[in-house]
């Protein structure tokens, strides 16, 4: 194909401009070059109830942010859920300004219809928050639960416990939001075993 003079100028032009590089959609959510993350979201995706929790990584102790349940009842469409998960979850990133997300990593769903509407739950979840510009980054239940417990088939009650006692909270946490914490709780502490966490 053959190109003018003027049309192999524009080319030459175009390849001396500077790069450029796509912005968050969320102004202020990524994070700066060389700096560790200090606000830490953790995520717990499903299609009733995606659990949530914000810390603040710091030494000698973690502090709590805000913490949650994206709760959906039982007779709503699944696609209204789904746009309530993006809603909250835009909400919260705009209020508190993460600038990484621990998501629960898959489990294997015996039942397929299960795992589809936990797929699109998960979905619907990591695309607001690549939305923001946020690294996104998952891990394993058992290796979370293994990291705060000290067990990697401790119950959701234990997980709570725990997690109430490292963040000095009044009250053990929703079920959900728990686990939330718990995952970065874990990213914050570094404690992964032998695999780190995959980023997404």
């Amino acid at each position: 194909m053959a190109i003018t003079p003027q049309q192999f100028k524009q080319m030459q032009e175009r390849l001396r401009e500077p790069r450029r590089t796509a912005t968050a959609v969320f102004e202020g959510t990524l994070a700066v070059n060389g700096t560790s993350h200090k606000v830490i979201l953790g995520l717990d995706p499903s299609l009733r109830g995606t659990g949530y929790g914000v810390i603040r990584w710091g030494r000698p102790d973690p502090k709590p942010v805000a913490h949650g349940t994206i709760s959906c009842a039982a007779g709503w469409a699944r696609s209204r859920c789904l746009v309530k998960i993006v809603q909250v979850l835009r909400e919260v990133l705009n209020a508190h300004q993460p600038t990484i997300c621990v998501v629960e990593g898959l489990f294997y769903a015996q039942n397929l219809q299960t795992a589809l509407i936990m797929g699109e739950a998960r979905g619907a979840a990591l695309s607001a928050i690549a939305e923001a510009g946020v690294e996104i980054y998952e891990m394993a239940p058992r290796k979370v639960k293994q990291a705060i417990v000290g067990y990697g088939a401790a119950q959701k009650f234990a997980v709570a416990k725990m997690v109430q006692r490292m963040l000095r909270l009044a009250e053990p946490p929703e079920p959900d939001a728990a686990d939330a914490l718990a995952l970065a709780l874990t990213h914050g502490q570094g404690r992964y075993g032998l695999n780190s966490p995959k980023r997404i």
